[in-house]
C-alpha cells in the first residue's frame, strides 16, 4: 500500500491491498476501497461511497457528495462502483437522495473529465460516458452503451443497452437499444448503432432483423403500441423482444425517428 503523506484518510476507511493514494487526497471514514486501487491527487471521496477492485480515479474527482436534490434530508445513502473502472479529472458522482437509495456504476465503466453522475443514476456495465455528459437523477444506462461528449440526459430517462448517444444531443424520452442519437438534436434518434453492433460480435442478420424492427416501429403508420404489439406477434428474434419489453416498461416514452438522405449502414441509417 502506498499512500502520500499529505493524504488525508478518515479513521475506519477500509482500503484494500496494493492501493495507492495520491498526495492531499481526502477519504472519509466510512469508505471502502477495493484492492488495487489508484487514487489520484486531489481525489475527495467521501462516506458511504465504495469502489470495488482494480478502479482507478483521477486529480480532482469527487465521489460521494450529497445530492442536489431539495427533497434530500440527510438520509444514509450510497454510491456503489463496481470493479475495474475509470473515473477521470473533475468527474462528480452524488449519493441517492431517499434513505438507503444507491448511485451506482457497474464494472468496466470509463467516465471521463468533467462528466456527472447525479443522485440514483444507474450504469450497467463497459458503460462509456464521455467529456462533459451530465446525468441527471435517476437515469438508467444499459451494459455497453455510449453517451458521448456534452451529451444530456433528462431526469427518469433510460438510455438502453449498446445504444450510443452522439456528441451534444439531449434526451427527455428513452433512447431505444441498439439505436444511436442524431448529434445537436433532442429526443431524436438516426437508427442502429451499427459500429457498437458489430463491435460486440452482433452479425449481419442481427442487424437486418433489428433494421426491420425500426422500420415496423417508426415508418408502418402504426402507433407505438400497435407496432410494438406487431413486432412481439410476428418476429422471434430476442433481440427484437428485448426492444419490445424495453419499449413496454418505458414511462416517458420513446426517441422518434430522423431521416436523413444518403445514409447507409455504416452511420446508423435503417437502410
Amino acid at each position: 500500500m502506498e499512500i502520500h503523506p499529505t493524504a488525508v484518510i478518515g479513521p475506519g476507511a477500509e482500503l484494500g491491498k496494493d492501493v495507492k493514494i495520491g498526495a492531499f487526497a481526502y477519504i472519509e471514514g466510512k469508505v471502502k476501497i477495493g484492492d488495487g486501487c489508484v487514487i489520484g491527487p486531489h481525489v475527495t471521496i467521501l462516506n458511504y461511497t465504495t469502489l470495488g477492485d482494480r478502479c482507478r480515479v483521477h486529480a480532482g474527482a469527487v465521489l460521494g457528495d450529497l445530492p442536489q436534490d431539495l427533497a434530500y434530508r440527510e438520509a444514509e445513502s450510497y454510491v456503489r462502483i463496481g470493479d475495474d473502472c475509470v473515473i477521470r479529472e473533475n468527474v462528480t458522482i452524488h449519493r441517492g437522495t431517499q434513505a438507503g437509495s444507491v448511485t451506482e456504476v457497474g464494472n468496466g465503466c470509463l467516465l471521463m473529465a468533467q462528466s456527472h453522475l447525479a443522485h440514483n443514476v444507474k450504469l450497467g456495465n463497459q458503460v462509456i460516458v464521455a467529456n462533459g455528459a451530465l446525468l441527471a437523477g435517476y437515469v438508467e444506462v444499459g451494459d455497453r452503451a455510449f453517451i458521448s461528449g456534452n451529451c444530456l440526459v433528462h431526469q427518469f430517462t433510460r438510455v438502453g443497452r449498446l445504444a450510443m448517444m452522439s456528441g451534444a444531443s439531449a434526451v427527455q424520452k428513452d433512447v431505444l437499444p441498439f439505436c444511436i442519437t442524431r448529434s445537436v438534436s433532442p429526443n431524436t434518434i438516426m437508427g442502429l448503432n451499427v459500429v457498437g453492433l458489430r463491435r460486440a460480435g452482433f452479425t449481419a442478420s442481427d442487424r437486418r432483423m433489428l433494421k426491420q424492427a425500426l422500420l415496423v416501429l417508426y415508418t408502418s403508420g402504426l402507433n407505438v403500441s400497435q407496432a410494438t404489439d406487431k413486432l412481439e406477434r410476428e418476429f422471434d428474434s430476442e433481440l427484437v423482444q428485448e426492444l419490445c419489453q424495453f419499449i413496454r416498461e418505458s414511462k416517458r416514452g420513446i426517441c422518434k425517428f430522423f431521416k436523413r438522405s444518403g445514409g447507409g449502414e455504416g452511420d446508423g441509417d435503417m437502410e
